[in-house]
């Protein structure tokens, strides 16, 4: 970012270098436009859900660019949804990280999570790229993202509202928002009945694979561990001087550019409205992915109590 004033950075939300991180796709060149998909996924009779999509004008509930679209590929009911089955587990995407100062620590077995909250979806401006299990999202696919269910893994997702129930195969990390559970495809989302409103309050359930290990079964028949409180005001961050100029958010301090690409991609489909203000700082072999610039301090603090809401963050100064 050029500018030749001096000006005021918030350092805020460290996103450690040194912790594992979901692996997104790196925004290096523009996502394909969607296309039908193949026709070795087609089931034989249609879904009882047929996938209708009439956006509204001026919907804000999208991620940004995500929608509307103007048309679908005409083979979208008969796509088939997933059968669990076992897979392994993938060796890198299931391992503790930390996203916009929240920490995580993945399942080791599916099948011990049942939750309920708003899900949402994801398209187009991800449509191609790589999920968080390196695989290629295909938003016509019934897939979906979770903070912490096992990589891969399957669920069922009910719609609360209108009973719809889908099975989807869990191979991204997210969504981060609070109060989010899930982001699933658009077709998943389509098929739940909520593609055109952008969000619904679902049901979801982790589904053990008939032909499981037994380890695994064992596994998935162990409680799950308890969660710490989260705190319901996230500390306030503190201002620091920086050559660029503008209030600027540090979101996350890598040592590696590809790890600080992977981050700012991932935190695209978090940020919504304040995706287009993410950029990547470097100085003294550190890529720093921060917000901004914003005009003034209370405009930046505005930003990540919008980002964070309840979540307990730590601020830290970025020299």
């Amino acid at each position: 970012m050029k500018s030749s004033n001096k000006g005021i950075l918030i350092g805020a939300l460290l996103f450690s270098a040194c912790s594992t991180t979901p692996p997104p796709s790196t925004p290096s060149k523009p996502a394909p436009a969607p296309t039908a998909t193949p026709a070795s996924t087609q089931g034989s009779s249609p879904s009882p859900y047929r996938c209708t999509y009439a956006p509204k004008a001026g919907n804000g509930a999208f991620y940004k660019d995500d929608g509307p679209m103007s048309d679908l590929p005409a083979n979208l009911d008969f796509i088939a949804e997933p059968t669990p089955r076992w897979e392994p587990l993938h060796k890198w995407a299931n391992r503790p990280y930390t996203v916009l100062g929240l920490s995580f620590t993945p399942l080791q077995a599916p099948g011990q999570l049942q939750e309920q909250g708003m899900a949402s979806w994801y398209g187009r401006k991800f449509h191609g790229q790589k999920t968080s299990t390196g695989e290629v999202y295909d938003m016509f696919q019934m897939t979906a993202a979770h903070p912490s269910l096992p990589l891969p893994s399957y669920a069922r997702v009910t719609n609360v509202k209108n009973g719809r129930s889908v099975i989807v195969r869990v191979n991204d990390r997210g969504p981060f928002h609070k109060g989010r559970v899930m982001d699933l495809s658009f077709l998943a989302a389509c098929r739940l009945g909520y593609a055109t409103h952008g969000s619904a309050e679902v049901r979801v359930e982790s589904l053990l694979p008939g032909d499981a290990p037994s380890q695994i079964v064992s596994a998935a028949a162990q409680p799950l561990p308890s969660r710490p409180p989260v705190s319901a005001t996230a500390p306030r961050p503190i201002p620091v001087s920086d050559q660029a100029g503008g209030v600027f958010v540090q979101l996350g301090a890598f040592s590696s550019a590809q790890n600080a690409d992977n981050f700012k991609a991932h935190l695209a489909r978090e940020l919504d409205q304040d995706a287009d203000k993410l950029s990547i700082q470097t100085a003294n072999q550190l890529y720093r992915v921060r917000l901004g610039p914003y005009a003034s301090r209370d405009q930046a603090l505005s930003a990540i109590s919008r980002i964070t809401g309840e979540k307990n963050l730590q601020a830290v100064i970025s020299r």
